[in-house]
């Protein structure tokens, strides 16, 4: 066996060389590359933190609320929750007091408020309770508020009747704007107030008290106004005398006729009618006895002549 050269044993021994691949690109892929950069991006992590799990709350949040059992379950639960914070001791309700009313006023608003005590302060709602004691024509003013230890008050302020309105066989109150305050059964029971009668008498009521009040002199006389027409007025004293008024400026004429009257003692006369209704020319109308004297003492006056 010849000998072997050793350069040639190492050409032999050592292995081949090992084919080298394509060479690996260290840069990412396009779809790594756009992952990473939505994830950078402020609104998509927001989104995986907060909007993710919120979703996923309202999905189950739905889902639980879609089984109708489980909705009564939890309405019924927080209205149990209500009515114990309603009820507690501090928010009762125990009684209710009337103020500034009088007992019959009292009495009415008590009917038309039917309230059982005690009661949940916020079971009441005052202002529909308010308006129901508006519907009272007596009532100026309602106010109502609950005071501390569970009361309910309420304070009225009413109308006071300054006249007394006759259309036909009804009488009613009034206050000094016109508006109603009540029914009277008798003419007797408010005899202290003056009388005005007519249609269309409740809308000039200022304007009445102005006359009586100038008409204060004849208050011994005076029966009082009868509105002629929802324009003027006319006014009617003891023994069926009546003063017809002018439709503008009625006082100064009714002013005008006292003057005479407290200087020629007018209404002393035997007149029915006093017509200021052109105060610049006054108008007198006898009664019938009057005349026929007066006639009777010119026919003997011209008797008298002839001869």
């Amino acid at each position: 066996m010849q000998p072997v050269d050793r350069q040639t044993y190492r050409a032999v021994a050592a292995p081949a060389p090992k084919q080298q691949g394509p060479r690996r690109d260290p840069a990412p892929s396009r779809m790594a590359y756009k992952a990473h950069r939505l994830w950078l991006t402020p609104v998509f992590r927001a989104f995986l933190r907060v909007g993710v799990p919120v979703f996923l709350v309202l999905l189950l949040t739905g889902w639980y609320f879609s089984n109708p059992t489980n909705r009564y379950a939890i309405g019924e639960k927080l209205t149990a929750m209500k009515r114990s914070v309603q009820e507690r001791p501090e928010f009762m309700v125990k009684l209710m007091a009337v103020e500034g009313a009088t007992p019959i006023v009292s009495d009415a608003v008590r009917t038309i408020l039917p309230i059982d005590f005690p009661i949940s302060s916020f079971d009441l709602d005052l202002d529909v309770m308010r308006n129901e004691i508006m519907k009272l024509d007596v009532v100026a003013e309602a106010e109502l508020r609950i005071r501390p230890g569970g009361v309910l008050e309420v304070a009225i302020s009413e109308r006071a009747p300054v006249i007394v309105w006759r259309t036909g066989e009804q009488l009613e109150l009034l206050d000094n704007t016109g508006h109603r305050v009540a029914s009277l059964t008798a003419r007797s029971a408010r005899a202290d107030l003056p009388l005005v009668v007519g249609e269309g008498a409740q809308d000039a009521i200022k304007e009445a008290l102005m006359i009586f009040a100038a008409a204060r002199p004849l208050a011994t006389q005076l029966r009082g106004l009868v509105r002629v027409g929802a324009r003027r007025w006319d006014v009617v004293l003891k023994d069926d005398q009546r003063i017809l008024l002018p439709e503008n400026a009625p006082v100064a004429a009714l002013e005008q006729i006292l003057a005479l009257d407290q200087a020629q003692d007018l209404l002393a006369r035997d007149l029915t009618i006093i017509d200021m209704r052109n105060p610049l020319r006054p108008t007198l109308r006898m009664a019938d006895q009057a005349t026929d004297e007066l006639r009777r003492i010119k026919a003997l006056d011209l008797g008298d002549t002839s001869q």
